[in-house]
């Protein structure tokens, strides 16, 4: 799943339990659906990802995408408090957009044998979390 920085769906993919998630990271890049802003070399794109993604050439391809890309690689800790630098949180925004999702059954455990009707689901499921963010607050 991406999303923008609010947590509204911008776009999602559904691949195999045991694909990893760099396979899916291209897909999920492609199925924006809105049209991207274009960037501005005063006000770059943020991407925010997680350790999985930590891939030569997936950085390669973000930064081709022009997008400034955000992430903790793969064996670094966490910066200690005592230096003072710190990195402002991020990744809770798609964990959160991903415990909406969970609130909905049929995506929560997968009962579609076909990936087709599950797709729809999610994304059925992005258009309700849209619609909750904009029209009920």
């Amino acid at each position: 799943m991406l999303t923008d920085r609010r947590g509204a769906p911008l776009a999602v993919t559904i691949t195999a339990a045991n694909c990893h998630d760099m396979k899916a990271a291209w897909p999920t890049l492609a199925g924006i659906v809105v049209p991207r802003p274009a960037p501005r070399p005063y006000h770059p794109q943020h991407l925010c990802r997680d350790k999985g993604y930590d891939y030569p050439e997936i950085e390669a391809g973000v930064r081709a995408c022009q997008y400034r890309p955000h992430l903790r690689r793969r064996g670094e800790e966490k910066l200690a408090p005592e230096t003072g630098r710190r990195h402002p949180a991020r990744r809770w925004v798609v964990e959160r957009t991903g415990s909406w999702h969970n609130r909905y059954r049929r995506l929560l455990i997968r009962w579609e044998k076909k990936a087709e009707n599950y797709l729809a689901l999610a994304q059925l499921a992005c258009c309700l979390t849209i619609y909750r963010m904009t029209v009920l607050g």
